[in-house]
C-alpha cells in the first residue's frame, strides 16, 4: 500500500497558498481589484462593521476605483443599484466617475441616480471632497438639472423628503430653468419663495389646502409629509389606505397605534396589498426586510397581516433554485454575525443582523430543496433540527436565535469529511472572517477541508456568500468555487447558474460586465 502520509502531504501541497491576512488577522486569499470592488459595492454601506471602520471601507473603495477601468467602474455602479439595491455605494462610484470619465457618468447617471434620495446622495458625496473635488462642476450640474427637468410630478414631490442636502439645497446649487408655470411654482414653493398656489402641481395644491382645513380626502403625498401633522384616526386610516407597499410594511405597528385596523375592511385591504406578488416584486424588497417586519409586528397587528408577510416572503424567494443532487447550507452564527447587516450607525443601526440573513438564506434553500442539509456553525458545528415543512420565517428565526461564538469556516467541511459525505453543492453564508480554524500549513483550513471533500466528489461546487464588505476570501475564485458579496434576490440567480455548470472563476465579475451602458441609456 502506498504511504498515506506521503500522498496526503502531496495533496495538501496542492492547496493554494494563503496570500494575505483577513481583518480578523487569520490567513486568507486576496481578491483581484475587480472582485474586491464588486464585493464592496454589493455589501458596503460605508458604516462601521464588526471588523472595519467606515473610513477604512471608503479608503478601500476609492483605491480600488482607481485601479479598475472606467467601464467596469460604471458597470459596477449599475449592478450595485439595479441588482443589489444599494444606495450610498452606487452614488459614490458615480462621484468617482465624475473625476475620471464624464462621458461614462452621463451614460449611467439616469439609471443609477433613479430617485431623489440617490440624487441627494450623489450631490452630498461629490461636494464632500472625498473623490477629489468639492464643487459639482459644469457637467455634473448639467446632469442634475436634467434629472430635475425629466422628473415627473410624483418623483419631484417624493424627492422633497430628506435633508443634508435637501432637494431645495440641490435646486439652489444647480439653478434649473422651469419649463412651465407649474415647475416654476414648485421650485418657488420648495425654496421658500412666494409662489402661485394655483400653478402648483395638483398633489401639492391638495396638500396645502388640506393642511389648512383638515377636511376631505388626505392628499396623496409621501408618508413623511403627513406624519408630523396633528392627525386623527380617520386621517391615519386614509393614509394607510393610500400607502405604498414599502410604507405599509414599515408602519404596521404605527397603523395599529393610530387605530387604523378598527375601520372596516382596512385589515383585509392592507393584507391584500402586502401579499400581492406584483407589488412585492415592484417594491424590490429584500427578503430579510420581510423577516424583520414579521418579527417586529406587535400583538396589536392582526394575524392576517402576519400571514400576508409570509405570503410576500414566498414571492421574494421564488427564484431560490431547486438543485439536482445533494445540497448543504452552512450558516455562520458566530459573534461577529450578530452585528447589523448594514453596519453600525449611531442611533440608526439596522435591527437586521448578519445572522438573520444567514438564517433566512438557509431556510429559503430548505423551503425549495426539502432534502437540503443545514449546518449552523461557529467555532464548531451546532446541532439543530429544522422541519422543511415549517415556514421560512419559523426556520430563519430558529437559526438566528442560536448562541454566538468564534468563527471557524472549516468546521462544517470537516464534519462532512468525517462523515465521508459527498454533497454536490455547499453554500456558505458568513462574514468570511474565519480565525478559529485549525492551523493549516499552506492555505486556509477551509481550503484544506474542501480539497479533501473533492476527492470523494470531484464535481462538488462551493458557494461563499459574504455579507459584509471584505477584501479577502477563505476560498479563492476558481471553476468550482464562487464568491458572492451581499444578499439580494439576484444572489439566487447567480447560484442557480453556478450550480448548473457555470465557471466560478470571475463569474460574478462577468455578471457585472454584462451590464450594458448605452442600451440602458436608451431605456431612460
Amino acid at each position: 500500500m502506498a504511504n498515506k502520509n506521503l500522498f496526503q502531504a502531496i495533496r495538501g501541497a496542492l492547496v493554494p497558498a494563503a496570500t494575505v491576512r483577513n481583518d480578523a488577522g487569520a490567513p486568507a486569499y486576496e481578491l483581484s481589484p475587480k472582485a474586491t470592488l464588486a464585493r464592496l459595492a454589493a455589501t458596503g454601506c460605508l458604516t462601521r462593521t464588526y471588523y472595519a471602520t467606515a473610513e477604512t471601507q471608503l479608503d478601500r473603495v476609492l483605491e480600488l476605483a482607481r485601479q479598475v477601468d472606467v467601464d467596469f467602474l460604471a458597470q459596477t455602479a449599475l449592478y450595485a443599484r439595479r441588482k443589489g439595491f444599494m444606495k450610498d455605494m452606487p452614488a459614490l462610484l458615480c462621484a468617482v466617475l465624475a473625476t475620471r470619465d464624464l462621458d461614462r457618468l452621463a451614460e449611467i447617471f439616469p439609471q443609477v441616480i433613479d430617485n431623489g434620495k440617490m440624487l441627494r446622495n450623489f450631490v452630498q458625496i461629490l461636494r464632500s471632497g472625498v473623490t477629489g473635488r468639492k464643487s459639482l462642476g459644469s457637467a455634473p450640474k448639467r446632469l442634475v438639472r436634467q434629472w430635475l427637468e425629466r422628473a415627473n410630478e410624483r418623483q419631484l414631490v417624493n424627492a422633497t423628503i430628506g435633508n443634508d442636502p435637501s432637494l431645495a439645497d440641490v435646486v439652489k446649487m444647480v439653478h434649473p430653468r422651469p419649463a412651465d408655470a407649474t415647475r416654476e411654482a414648485f421650485y418657488a414653493w420648495l425654496v421658500g419663495k412666494p409662489f402661485d398656489a394655483a400653478a402648483l402641481p395638483e398633489t401639492l395644491r391638495a396638500y396645502e389646502a388640506w393642511k389648512l382645513s383638515k377636511e376631505g380626502e388626505v392628499p396623496d403625498v409621501p408618508f413623511q409629509m403627513l406624519t408630523a401633522l396633528d392627525l386623527g384616526d380617520r386621517e391615519w386610516s386614509m393614509i394607510a389606505g393610500n400607502a405604498s407597499w414599502q410604507t405599509t410594511r414599515m408602519n404596521l405597528n404605527t397603523f395599529a397605534r393610530h387605530g387604523v385596523f378598527k375601520f372596516g375592511g382596512m385589515t383585509e385591504k392592507l393584507a391584500a396589498r402586502l401579499a400581492d406578488p406584483e407589488q412585492v416584486r415592484r417594491a424590490r424588497v429584500f427578503p430579510y426586510q420581510l423577516l424583520v417586519a414579521f418579527l417586529n409586528a406587535d400583538k396589536a397587528v392582526p394575524g392576517v397581516l402576519r400571514e400576508a408577510l409570509q405570503d410576500a416572503m414566498e414571492v421574494a424567494i421564488s427564484n431560490v433554485p431547486e438543485i439536482n443532487g445533494s445540497v448543504v447550507v452552512c450558516a455562520d452564527v458566530s459573534g461577529s454575525m450578530h452585528g447589523p447587516v448594514t453596519g453600525y450607525r449611531p442611533g440608526a443601526s439596522s435591527v437586521v443582523r448578519c445572522v438573520d440573513v444567514a438564517g433566512l438564506v438557509a431556510a429559503a434553500f430548505l423551503r425549495k430543496n426539502r432534502n437540503a442539509r443545514i449546518i449552523p456553525f461557529k467555532e464548531d458545528v451546532v446541532s439543530l433540527e429544522l422541519n422543511p415543512r415549517d415556514t421560512v420565517m419559523t426556520n430563519a428565526t430558529k437559526l438566528s436565535s442560536l448562541p454566538p461564538g468564534a468563527t471557524n469556516c472549516s468546521a462544517p467541511l470537516r464534519l462532512l469529511n468525517t462523515e465521508k459525505a459527498a454533497p454536490d453543492l455547499v453554500v456558505f453564508v458568513s462574514d468570511n472572517e474565519s480565525w478559529a480554524d485549525p492551523r493549516a500549513n499552506r492555505g486556509t483550513a477551509m481550503m484544506v477541508e474542501w480539497e479533501k471533500l473533492k476527492t470523494r466528489n470531484p464535481k462538488a461546487r462551493l458557494v461563499c456568500i459574504d455579507l459584509v464588505p471584505n477584501t479577502t476570501a477563505q476560498a479563492p475564485d476558481r471553476k468550482d468555487i464562487l464568491n458572492i458579496g451581499g444578499f439580494s434576490d439576484s444572489v439566487f440567480d447567480l447560484i442557480a447558474a453556478f450550480a448548473a455548470g457555470a465557471d466560478g472563476t470571475d463569474h460574478w465579475i462577468s455578471e457585472i460586465e454584462l451590464q450594458p451602458l448605452t442600451e440602458r441609456m436608451k431605456l431612460a
